[in-house]
């Protein structure tokens, strides 16, 4: 997944504050998490929580503005309207967001 297909979204405002309430990382990670079979909570593979040398941040892939477009909008207006800073996520390690898998399009080989 090439950089600019990641989002990083800080959790510190333009004005250099910490974003209040401190957990609202995994609370909007949680939005599109689901249980597995053994009840762990597993977060998506296009949205989920990070920490950037102490700093909790969030990780979202561009692709989910095509998977669900509603989810992407709140994430970016809610970061927006917070004044966060957003920039491409250019960690290309194993702490990067693995690709989002295409889904097949009906008809389409």
């Amino acid at each position: 997944m090439a950089e600019d297909e990641r989002l990083l979204i800080h959790g510190v405002t333009e004005a250099g504050e910490r974003l209040r309430p401190g957990d609202w990382v995994e609370r909007i990670s949680s939005l599109l998490a689901s249980f597995d079979q053994d009840q762990r909570l597993r977060y998506s593979t296009s949205v989920k929580p990070c920490v950037i040398e102490g700093e909790k941040c969030l990780v979202v892939a561009r692709g989910l503005a095509a998977s669900d477009p509603e989810a992407y909008a709140f994430i970016l207006g809610f970061a927006r309207s917070n004044r966060l800073h957003i920039q491409p996520d250019r960690r290309s390690d194993e702490r990067a967001l693995p690709p989002v898998e295409a889904e097949p399009v009906p008809g389409v080989e």
